[in-house]
């Protein structure tokens, strides 16, 4: 299935083409009936029929290669809610292998898909009592998703639902700003995605090392990681479909032992223990990165929004109930540990929420948050993988990238895409939980920057382009909605260490030189690059850009 792009500029275009075919059919007709009353030259006839035909069918693929839509509107809807636009499909599927002709995601499976992006549970949230105790990591996970995220998935439903695409943000950038800082906004999303990537093998296997105290380092270590990310990334190659429904089965099965866990505490819990506060003795950049590190990443489900099924109205609804279970899925796991439990700082670390479900119901509770934590991490590898190796796909179906990356295997998934993200975690996967956390959270930073650039600047250059959903707020509110999460990306950089700093800072020159460097290859044609006749032109003039897009 294609997307369909709008002739809103044209409505004469496809009257001519209907037009032409008419033509071409009598056209057709009348040459058949020549060669039936002269028997003398039924070869000629045959031979103009022939042609005949073959001119209607191009003119029939010409047809189903436009793009329809509706005339330009401008709407406002709730979150959640549709109001009947469309990207409009065709019913002819052709045999480009750019082309995914497998099953589409539902709301369901995509609800999950975004809950692993962000949060996959609360596993990870226990430096946040480590570096500032209880209460402000409580009102840290009730405050910020405020300031973040919901300002965050407003932004990914109304975009994604512009734009649905594999490109995701990139193309949304590209719009707004041309595709150099397209690419830089691809290249230091999924480079921040990858190292994100790095961190879930590292994490499922220190759930596990208590256990079994082989998998806390040495070569022991090296061959489960190797092992866990071919298994994951099989399962990647496999299909997004399948991903889908495993993101489901593993999230039903990770929060269960916190609802079991927050049953249990109900006796034991103390309120006074939550507001446990030592302003003198808080860690402000673990407390920050903690956050902000689980509290992120709603924009990568826009690079799925190719594979989506009726992306502009299935989006908004599941990053709505995403949204809902993230924030309750951090916010009485903590309630439950910091309450129950008399409060030791220092113990607060990752993997502490199983010694708590111990605590709390014994040793069978513990084994249950510790699968769950290790499927959890199983969870958000996969969505991450695929969020990233579809990004690389759409760039390379945009011309940012060798036409090699848009190559499809059997399955429907991005074979080229997947193999570099997990060469990518294979190598960092090295690197330390925090320096994996700062690292990522820089990248990933000056990427939510160019976001909320191109988010506004589409409001004011394009404000009546349609907006299958719409933030229901004009150009000054989309402006104020940016500043408390800007705000807060500048509060996070200004707490990175140096190390992390000249790091980022390294990466972000690499892509900077990467873009030219391959419109030099392009140009010496040494790889081949090309941009799918399936999307609409993302560099034509201000209006019918977007407008072309829809």
């Amino acid at each position: 299935m294609l997307p369909a792009k709008a002739e809103t500029g044209s409505p004469g275009k496809s009257e001519k083409l209907q037009s032409a075919i008419v033509e071409l059919s009598n056209g057709e007709k009348q040459q058949q009936q020549v060669a039936a009353e002269d028997n003398t030259a039924p070869s000629a006839a045959k031979g103009a029929a022939a042609a005949s035909d073959k001119s209607i069918k191009i003119a029939s693929n010409a047809t189903h290669q436009k793009y329809r839509g509706t005339p330009n509107r401008e709407t406002s809807v709730q979150m959640g809610e549709y109001d009947g636009a469309t990207y409009t499909v065709i019913d002819e599927v052709p045999s480009s292998p750019r082309v995914n002709s497998g099953r589409k995601v539902s709301v369901l499976p995509l609800v999950f898909l975004i809950f692993y992006e962000v949060s996959g549970g609360p596993f990870g949230v226990e430096d946040s009592v480590h570096a500032a105790g209880p209460l402000l990591a409580l009102v840290g996970f009730l405050v910020f998703p405020f300031i973040w995220s919901v300002p965050e998935a407003l932004i990914t439903a109304e975009m994604g639902t512009m734009f649905p695409e594999n490109g995701g943000y990139v193309v949304w950038v590209s719009s707004a700003l041309g595709p150099y800082w397209g690419f830089q906004q691809g290249w230091m999303k999924w480079l921040s995605g990858v190292i994100d990537n790095a961190l879930y093998p590292v994490l499922f296997l220190d759930y596990l090392k208590s256990e079994i105290p082989a998998l806390g380092g040495g070569f022991p270590r090296i061959i489960a990681v190797l092992a866990l990310t071919l298994v994951l990334t099989y399962m990647n190659y496999r299909g997004l479909t399948i991903v889908g429904w495993v993101a489901v089965l593993l999230g039903i099965f990770s929060i269960l032992p916190f609802v079991v866990m927050g049953f249990i505490s109900i006796p034991k819990l103390k309120p006074e223990r939550w507001l446990v506060v030592d302003v003198h003795n808080i860690d402000w950049n673990l407390y920050l990165n903690t956050i902000f590190w689980n509290l992120n990443y709603w924009d990568s489900i826009s690079t799925l929004a190719g594979e989506v099924h009726n992306p502009n109205r299935t989006l908004p609804k599941a990053l709505f109930y995403a949204l809902i279970l993230v924030v309750l899925g951090y916010f009485f796991p903590l309630l439950t540990g910091t309450g129950a439990i008399p409060l030791q700082r220092d113990l607060w670390t990752d993997g502490y929420f199983s010694d708590i479900a111990k605590i709390l119901g014994g040793a069978w509770l513990s084994w249950w948050v510790q699968g769950a934590a290790a499927m959890s991490n199983m969870g958000m590898f996969v969505a991450e993988m695929s969020s990233d190796s579809f990004q690389l796909l759409g760039m390379a179906e945009r011309g940012m990238l060798p036409e090699f990356f848009a190559k499809r295997s059997r399955h429907g998934t991005p074979l080229i895409g997947i193999l570099f993200s997990a060469s990518g975690v294979i190598l960092l996967s090295w690197l330390s939980f925090q320096e994996i956390v700062a690292a990522e959270n820089f990248l990933y930073c000056f990427g939510m920057i160019l976001e909320f650039i191109a988010f506004v600047w589409l409001r004011i250059k394009s404000p009546d382009a349609p907006r299958p959903y719409k933030i229901p707020v004009g150009t000054i509110g989309a402006i104020l909605m940016c500043v408390p999460p800007t705000l807060l990306i500048g509060v996070v950089l200004a707490f990175s260490s140096l190390k992390v700093l000249l790091i980022s800072l390294g990466a972000i020159a690499i892509g900077l030189v990467m873009q030219p460097g391959l419109r030099h290859v392009e140009k010496k044609r040494w790889l081949k690059f090309s941009v799918s006749s399936d999307l609409p032109d993302i560099h034509q003039t201000t209006h019918e850009t977007t407008a072309s897009l829809i």
